[in-house]
């Protein structure tokens, strides 16, 4: 390492108190990060591309700087898609560090890494005061029992007011209307469900029957239309 003539021409004078980084909370810990390898914590994150065409989630379950498990939802261009497929093989086994410097194609899940890094390393993880932090496979929890990315659509208009076309309980198939055209519930499918019982040797349309349920109150609706129809 070289010095400046400034600062070689200088006396030494000794530093004073130095306590180190303050501590921050990990999986029921309080730990003075000093080394990528002090870090742990699982993690949730959106990030979004450059023209917030689209947006990543990532959840990230780390390990001692190490990323053991990472789930990747994405909404937005066909091409997020592909990236996500990619980056699900990409980070798992890196350390946050090498995969915040790792091109992951698309610009969503970068920003996506960036969110989770700093979440990470100040010690704002979700599982920051759970003891000994969450066992790898706790991300798919987000997915729920079909295993299916929870999404939600809704459409509205001032002429036609609103749609609702996917929710968390599934693909919406009717709305119902009270006697005031208002929607106070709906009939479903839940695709995951459904694919299940059809992988089982369910028939399609037993399997259609069985995933279809009914949310709010729809069974007190005076009429039905569908919602991407009518």
């Amino acid at each position: 390492m070289s010095y400046t003539s400034q600062i070689e021409a200088m006396c030494t004078v000794r530093q004073g108190t130095n306590h180190g980084p303050a501590p921050v909370p990990e999986e029921g810990k309080w730990i003075k990060v000093r080394e990528i390898g002090d870090v742990s914590g699982l993690t949730h994150g959106v990030g979004w591309c450059a023209p917030q065409q689209g947006a990543a989630k990532l959840t990230l379950n780390v390990k001692n700087g190490i990323i053991e498990e990472a789930l990747v939802e994405t909404l937005g261009c066909t091409g997020m898609t592909h990236s996500a497929a990619m980056a699900a093989e990409i980070l798992p086994g890196k350390t946050i560090l090498e995969t915040l410097n790792t091109d992951l194609v698309c610009d969503a899940i970068n920003t996506a890494m960036r969110e989770l890094f700093l979440q990470i390393v100040y010690g704002r993880s979700q599982s920051a005061f759970s003891e000994g932090g969450l066992e790898i496979g706790a991300g798919l929890e987000d997915l729920g029992k079909w295993t299916r990315s929870v999404t939600g659509t809704t459409y509205g208009t001032v002429v036609k007011g609103p749609r609702y076309l996917e929710t968390a309980e599934g693909y919406v198939l009717e709305l119902g209307l009270n006697s005031n055209d208002e929607i106070i519930g709906y009939r479903f499918v839940n695709f995951g469900r459904m694919i299940d019982e059809i992988k089982s040797g369910t028939e399609p349309a037993r399997a259609f029957e069985a995933a279809t349920g009914l949310y709010g109150r729809f069974d007190d609706a005076v009429r039905t239309i569908d919602p991407r129809r009518e």
